[in-house]
């Protein structure tokens, strides 16, 4: 039996058991190696993966800043190979690339010791004039379609990134084993009302697409890649709601966790305070109403986004109920408004973090959510009567 059969076998006997897949689209050796301790299904070599590994964005990978397909080989073959042993290892090819033949290519690739490949970096990410310009020079999503039928052809296991269901059509007819619907690049790691409404939308998407590859081949195994969704939660979200059978991360696994902890461990050296954001975010999800009572609900997001940017209309959305009627239900039940309760609870949360650290004021008020000093000096004053500078030196004096 061949590698591509084996692959395949696996994959089906999980989803056959409920398991749902886990792919990771990675760029070093060691998220290689402890995917695959986590039970990764299979592992994707990405050139945007080196670039978020080098503190780059993923957009890196679509610049002419080297040779993607050459970074991707030297990544693979030298610094990942070595350390896994079992998963599958399968190729980002930049099908476009100018200067290769395909199928000498994808043959070398597999020589290389390759499981299979993966349509990345993909023109499907790629819109408007430049989009134009690139397909005039031939440069095309049809040419990576072309790179999957080379590789099903030569029973190597593949990977589609599709974004649209004409998309998802032309790489499920081209024999792709896994199509995987790309919501786009990863959105950073902060939890807000305003994420709700694209998991909502993507979802759609999901469905179209995922409608459209069971039209041609109703057989093959669809995931999902990217967008909104980059969380367990977020996943387990899909799962309930399209026919997704797993999930491919890149950021969501190698860099969001990374930046969360980082950032975390540095806030909580500075000041004190948890944040359970998958905790509040399930109950968005499933529906205000089940859990908590309006004002309730509002009073718990403030508590753990008073430091981002916070609007009674998105979480008026959420609630499904009118903006009006949630800052009058707010009102009765806490005794002041939104606005008020807004400010005195960063206000509040600045006094805390002065009376324990010796903090500049500036950092101090993009902690509590306050990139406009003078704005923060000015609600500080309302609140406490005092300067904050005034506050420091009477601090001091005492």
């Amino acid at each position: 039996m061949n590698k591509r059969q084996v692959i395949l076998d696996n994959l089906r006997s999980q989803i056959k058991v409920h398991r749902h897949l886990l792919g990771v689209a990675l760029g070093s050796g060691i998220t290689a190696k402890h995917a695959e301790e986590g039970g990764a299904d299979f592992l994707l070599v990405l050139n945007s993966g080196r670039y978020r590994q080098l503190g780059r964005g993923s957009l890196a990978g679509f610049l002419s800043f080297e040779d993607s397909n050459g970074l991707v080989m030297n990544l693979g073959s030298r610094e990942i190979m070595p350390l896994i042993k079992d998963v599958p290892l399968i190729f980002g090819l930049n099908a476009t690339d100018p200067l290769i033949n395909l199928e000498t290519y994808i043959e070398y690739i597999e020589s290389k010791g390759f499981d299979g490949i993966n349509n990345y970096p993909s023109i499907g990410l790629i819109d408007g004039k430049f989009r134009e310009a690139l397909e005039e020079e031939g440069l095309c999503y049809e040419t990576e379609v072309e790179a999957i039928r080379i590789a099903h052809e030569r029973d190597m296991f593949t990977v589609a990134f599709v974004f649209n269901e004409k998309q998802a059509e032309q790489m499920a007819s081209a024999g792709a084993d896994v199509i995987c619907a790309h919501l786009g690049l990863t959105n950073g790691g902060s939890l807000g009302a305003k994420k709700i409404f694209s998991i909502e939308i993507a979802k759609d998407n999901l469905i179209k697409m995922f409608d459209a590859c069971d039209r041609v081949s109703p057989n093959c195994i669809k995931m999902i890649y990217g967008g909104p969704v980059k969380t367990p939660l977020d996943v387990q979200y899909m799962y309930n709601n399209t026919s997704a059978h797993g999930y491919v991360g890149g950021s969501a696994i190698e860099r969001i966790p990374l930046e969360t902890s980082i950032t975390d461990i540095t806030r909580a050296f500075k000041t004190s305070g948890s944040v359970n954001e998958d905790d509040l975010m399930l109950k968005m999800l499933d529906g205000v109403d089940k859990h908590y009572d309006y004002a309730e609900f509002v009073m718990k997001y403030i508590a753990e986004h008073y430091h981002d940017d916070i609007s009674l209309s998105d979480l008026a959305r959420v609630s499904h109920i009118s903006v009006n009627y949630l800052s009058s239900l707010f009102k009765k039940e806490v005794g002041t408004c939104f606005k008020t309760f807004l400010v005195q609870y960063r206000i509040n949360k600045a006094i805390d973090i002065l009376s324990e650290k010796n903090i500049p004021l500036r950092d101090v008020a993009e902690l509590v959510g306050y990139n406009d000093y003078a704005q923060f000096s000015k609600m500080f004053k309302k609140v406490t009567g005092q300067s904050p500078n005034s506050r420091i030196k009477e601090a001091k004096n005492n």
